[in-house]
């Protein structure tokens, strides 16, 4: 009998049948989009990256010395110690482009810990030639994390500690579940990171195919806003799992019908049914691993794509009921596009549209903005906010009068450059448009990441108070047939509590508030070239139509339509807005 073809994942392929002459014309055409899109970089980039790496490696064995020497070890101890660099992510997936973070891993032995990795760490970081910009650590979060740019790279960099051993030598591999024992939840999670990666790699039938799809995937997710896990939105990982699912199911399909299917398949799939790569694995090591039967946690995913390596969990238990809602929409509209693109109506460039959550998504928006007076205050201030955003929007869905939360997948940075005290108290409580306009000779906002040379001077004129601000924006699809009035006082006060519960916050260097805003009133620097901003919609003229009885000549007057009489609320002369919220604020 001929060999039964190799089965990925947990059910049998769709089908086995080899790409239609058709379907590899749109496979190429596929590929050649890609590049117009800048999704490959360049041999030098690949080898800048690479430089980086090799500084992360000496800088790691450097640190773990370090700390063996300041805890006063034995000198074999402190030679043998070792430490090792990994990758995980889109860079160890081979799917990484120009700009793209590079997703590390520092491992050390049992005697350095987190602690110190956040104490020593950061000033060893300092030292560099050239030292590292944009440091920030956030150490309480799900994931904690070091994050930061050298040479040009962005760097995200966790943490973790393996407790039977003594020495991590540079040809560790993490395969072994072994290394696992004695493991806190939160080593398990940065492991798993790296182990998960490299189970992928080894599930699906072509890397190849797997590596375009998702190229085109994690494009796509970017282009309409919905990639990042720390927002509620499936991150690199997630999609990843759920582009190999796909390959599992269409082992000889070419990228361009990895692409169809995984919009048919995931855009219709019965959640909470998990998406998995391969059988949930026992292991040696008495630790939590995903299984709703037993933990309500796990009952509460609502999209959960199963981790393939042991223990497994949930890569997306940051999803909510609004960001569910706009992946399902999202995946709808892009099947719709596909289904065209592979009969030739449309071409792959439709698919990368940009996303429109500024110029046509919603009416009303939520604006967190998270101030501080430096900018490395504001880096770790602005980051710790980001990534308790999440339980905001949770609450928000709490409110029956509110259909959808939805959280854009990232921040806007400025720098206002203030005359007096009063003026930066008014910036970092919000009202830097009203300040500007006011007094518009005496304030100046920048955008610290542009290359202006006018900013450079503002930034380097003491005479100037600065206040840096972090501003996120959450979309609201209001039900204004329950109430036209709903009060978010109580979510807020306690989404700025989480945000105070940490070590982090200093009420003299930070603060947080929460503002309504109207479509026509967003800022500038949310809309890109080419963007046609909302404008303010003004009151409808009431016109009376009259109409002429045929029969007898009498004058009788219409009633006046629905359409004619309705007004805008928020365009009502003296109409209060319908969203109440409390104005609470940390004064920085």
């Amino acid at each position: 009998m001929p060999e039964q073809p190799k089965q990925y994942g947990v059910t049998p392929p769709i089908t086995t049948l080899p790409p239609t002459e058709k379907e590899i014309e749109r496979n190429q055409a596929l590929i050649e989009e890609l590049k117009k899109q800048n999704s490959f970089e360049s041999s030098e980039e690949t080898h800048k990256r690479t430089a980086v790496l090799n500084i992360l490696q000496q800088l790691t064995e450097k640190f773990v010395k370090k700390v063996c020497v300041s805890k006063g070890m034995p000198e074999h101890i402190v030679n043998k110690s070792g430490g090792k660099i990994f990758t995980f992510g889109s860079f160890r997936l081979g799917v990484y482009g120009p700009g793209s973070d590079i997703d590390t891993l520092m491992v050390g032995p049992a005697h350095i810990t987190r602690h110190d990795f956040f104490t020593i760490l950061p000033p060893m970081l300092q030292e560099l030639n050239p030292p590292p910009e944009d440091l920030s650590m956030v150490p309480d979060a799900y994931v904690p994390i070091i994050k930061f740019e050298l040479h040009g790279i962005a760097i995200d960099l966790i943490f973790a500690r393996l407790p039977n051993l003594s020495s991590v030598p540079k040809d560790m591999i993490l395969s072994d579940k072994e290394l696992l024992r004695g493991c806190d939840e939160i080593n398990l999670r940065c492991l798993n990171g790296c182990r998960v990666t490299d189970e992928i790699l080894n599930l699906v039938p072509k890397t190849g195919v797997f590596k375009m799809a998702l190229r085109a995937i994690k494009m796509w997710a970017k282009q309409r806003a919905m990639y990042g896990n720390v927002i509620g939105f499936p991150g690199g990982v997630a999609w990843a799992m759920l582009v190999a699912r796909i390959c599992q199911l269409y082992p000889m399909a070419v990228s361009s019908v990895i692409i169809s299917k995984f919009f048919k398949i995931m855009g219709s799939w019965a959640w909470p049914q998990p998406v998995l790569l391969k059988g949930i694995e026992d292991g040696p090591l008495s630790v939590k691993v995903w299984n709703p039967k037993i933990y309500t946690s796990d009952r509460n995913h609502l999209m959960p794509i199963i981790t393939p390596a042991y223990p497994s969990m949930c890569a997306t238990h940051n999803i909510t009921k609004s960001t569910k809602t706009v992946l399902i929409r999202e995946m709808e509209r892009a099947q719709e596009i596909v289904n065209k693109i592979m009969v030739g109506t449309y071409t792959w460039d439709k698919l990368f549209e940009r996303h429109g959550f500024f110029t046509n998504g919603y009416r009303y928006y939520l604006s967190v903005v998270a101030a501080a007076k430096g900018k490395d205050q504001q880096l770790n201030w602005s980051g710790h906010v980001l990534s308790k955003l999440r339980r905001l929007v949770e609450k928000l869905e709490q409110i029956e009068t509110i259909k959808l939360a939805h959280p854009f997948n990232k921040g806007f940075d400025k720098v206002y450059h203030c005359e007096t005290e009063e003026e930066a108290m008014r910036v970092a409580g919000g009202e830097s448009r009203s300040v500007a306009t006011q007094d518009s000779a005496k304030l100046a906002e920048t955008d610290p990441n542009s290359t202006n040379p006018g900013n450079e001077s503002k930034e380097e004129d003491d005479s100037k108070i600065k206040v840096y601000t972090a501003t996120y924006y959450i979309g609201l699809e209001i039900n204004s047939e329950i109430s036209k009035q709903i009060d978010i006082s109580w979510a807020s006060q306690e989404f700025f509590d989480f945000c105070k519960n940490s070590n982090i916050y200093d009420p003299e260097q930070h603060s947080i508030h929460i503002h309504l805003t109207r479509s026509h009133e967003l800022p500038d620097n949310v809309f890109e070239k080419g963007d046609v901003r909302p404008v303010k919609q003004t009151r409808k003229k009431i016109i009376k139509k009259k109409a002429v009885a045929a029969t007898n000549g009498v004058t009788v007057g219409r009633k006046r339509a629905a359409d004619e009489t309705s007004v805008e609320p928020d365009m009502k002369r003296h109409q209060p807005d319908p969203i109440q919220h409390q104005q609470t604020a940390v004064q920085a």
